[in-house]
């Protein structure tokens, strides 16, 4: 376990510790539950958080994807165990950032109208501080099937901050400029705005293969640039496809901890990681 990301003094015992599945001087994967790793973090130790946690969709429902009709079933972590049951858990892994966040700290957390309300009570209950409900448009969602509701074209990214007297990073002139790596996604000279325009992964994003809920790199890299900088500790506490890590790995000079309890993604963010070049031209 690498000492600079992880501080061993808040382990129980050496064997009740899991090693890392994947382990560099900047990055460490584990496949384990995310509340058992973050409970051997210190307090006060994380910069920013960026959290997907479950979206309870699996129900036995269907939906579209590539033309084709598929179940929304994406496996026992993403069924609902209830109301209240899924508030307690989101209470917890919440708590468990708030502590392990520095004052100046920030929490982005994604999701759709499944999660994001209990979530975003959680965090005000908690005493954070909402910075932006970011409004993350899809050009190219998926049509509704059902045709009994609107189609589903957006997902709400909430952002806060921990301590509400604190400075916490942002990068206005960086997203005021548009300037991101080779200046691909150059903006007008004008305050970035609250709803983004990003395409869900294209396939060339799933060339080792693909998690239900991935992220595209351009989402996480303009998310990690707007709220890091170098030398930021980054945590993933549902790590899924590995998109936070790779951006943070291809951006640079940042340090990433990412947690998933199913080792098929992880297994999946590491050939990720080991093909970086095959990736870094994306963004």
């Amino acid at each position: 376990m690498t000492a600079n990301l992880i501080d061993t003094g808040r382990r129980l015992s050496e064997e009740k510790s899991p090693e890392p599945a994947y382990e560099t001087a900047e990055t460490s994967l584990y496949n384990a539950d995310c509340l058992e790793i973050m409970n051997m973090i210190p307090d006060n130790r994380i910069d920013m958080i960026f959290a997907d946690p479950p979206y309870n969709l699996s129900n036995g429902g269907i939906s579209c994807q590539a033309g084709k009709m598929v179940s929304v079933n994406k496996g026992k972590w993403d069924r609902s165990e209830g109301f209240d049951n899924d508030m307690e858990f989101h209470e917890k892994w919440i708590s468990e950032c708030r502590r392990i966040l520095k004052p100046e700290g920030t929490i982005w957390i994604s999701g759709t109208n499944h999660s994001i309300y209990q979530c975003g009570f959680l965090l005000q209950k908690l005493r954070f501080h909402i910075l932006n409900d970011i409004a993350w448009f899809k050009p190219n969602a998926a049509p509704n099937l059902a045709c009994t509701t609107f189609a589903h074209s957006h997902e709400t990214l909430l952002w806060a901050r921990k301590d509400k007297k604190a400075r916490h990073i942002f990068n206005y002139e960086k997203m005021k400029t548009g300037a991101f790596g080779e200046d691909k996604m150059k903006m007008p000279d004008k305050q970035m705005r609250s709803v983004w325009s990003i395409p869900t992964p294209a396939p060339n994003e799933k060339i080792f293969g693909k998690h239900p809920t991935q992220k595209p790199l351009s989402l996480l890299t303009r998310i990690l640039l707007s709220s890091t900088n170098e030398g930021s500790l980054i945590l993933d506490p549902f790590n899924g496809g590995g998109t936070t890590g790779v951006v943070a790995k291809i951006i640079g000079k940042r340090k990433f901890i990412g947690i998933e309890i199913e080792k098929e993604y992880i297994d999946l963010t590491i050939k990720r990681l080991n093909h970086i070049n095959d990736l870094s031209g994306m963004l």
